[in-house]
């Protein structure tokens, strides 16, 4: 069985809307789904510096970008020593990928318009139902999870065969089905891998709408096996966060300890990243949040 743990990590300034978050050695990569930047915070030193990732002809503001020119980079996933930050696809304005090399700094810009496509004819999924908010990939293969939130709750995992995502052609959907609160069904927001298991969050938030924002109602942490994505268990978190990233802090026998930072749907330049370990015993499960 397993109980969770949730405490308050970090706060740090500059950062709004956090989406998707990595740590490497001390340096703790972080993302905004309307931000042009890449945002780097050293955990031991505190020191934070912005990176730019986007330099679209026309952009007049590099954060808070207004919601209908936003990239929404809600994903951040890595291999590595690349960086890959991945737009929802939500929109037409929502498809691109950047990649980061941490060794050179260097940027390549990718468009993902004809993979999404692809994606949303062999999943069934139309443009109103379509949020990708998650990314695994292995070296030789994607998984990206869509974010079930509109009105045909299409929850579910792309797996994807081959490196370059930009040539997609052996794809495969599976549909996903995620604990609920109060009848509205959680959604994916993010996910990792850890030795071959997914861990993965996920937000009840009332809505019908991959665009506009409603109620959060909570949100759950849970893990699901690599072979056959198939749930293994899922815990609700205490309290009504939206938590968009997840990442890997430490493990050992007894736990798994993860990162992980909350889109508070603001404008306001400050996040704060929480330290959620999950606790392996033979009891039932108990939560406790601070």
């Amino acid at each position: 069985m397993h109980s969770t743990t949730l405490a308050i990590f970090a706060e740090i300034d500059g950062i709004g809307s956090a989406s998707g978050l990595f740590l490497h050695e001390d340096f703790l990569y972080i993302i905004g789904d309307n931000s042009a930047y890449l945002n780097e915070y050293n955990i031991k030193t505190k020191q934070f510096r912005k990176i730019q990732i986007l330099f679209e002809a026309g952009l007049n503001q590099l954060e808070n970008i207004p919601k209908p020119l936003k990239p929404d980079f809600e994903i951040l996933g890595q291999h590595s020593d690349k960086l890959y930050i991945l737009g929802s696809g939500s929109t037409s304005k929502r498809n691109l990928m950047i990649e980061f090399d941490l060794k050179t700094q260097k940027v390549v810009q990718k468009d993902l318009t004809d993979t999404y496509t692809k994606l949303k004819a062999i999943a069934k999924i139309d443009d109103q139902n379509f949020n990708l908010e998650g990314a695994i990939f292995t070296g030789n293969e994607w998984l990206l999870f869509n974010r079930g939130n509109g009105i045909d709750s299409k929850n579910g995992i792309f797996k994807i065969e081959g490196a370059d995502l930009t040539k997609a052609v052996r794809i495969k959907f599976n549909s996903f089905k995620l604990p609920n609160i109060n009848h509205i069904e959680s959604s994916f927001t993010d996910a990792a891998l850890v030795n071959n298991e997914i861990f993965f969050i996920a937000t009840a938030e009332d809505t019908k709408s991959t665009y506009a924002d409603g109620e959060i109602l909570g949100s759950f942490v849970g893990s699901i096996n690599l072979q056959t994505l198939k749930l293994n268990f899922s815990n609700k978190i205490l309290g009504k966060h939206k938590f968009e990233g997840i990442t890997l802090l430490s493990q050992n026998e007894h736990s798994t300890t993860f990162l992980l930072c909350e889109d508070r749907d603001s404008e306001e330049l400050k996040t704060v990243i929480y330290k959620l370990a999950i606790n392996f015993q033979e009891e039932l499960s108990t939560l406790i949040a601070i």
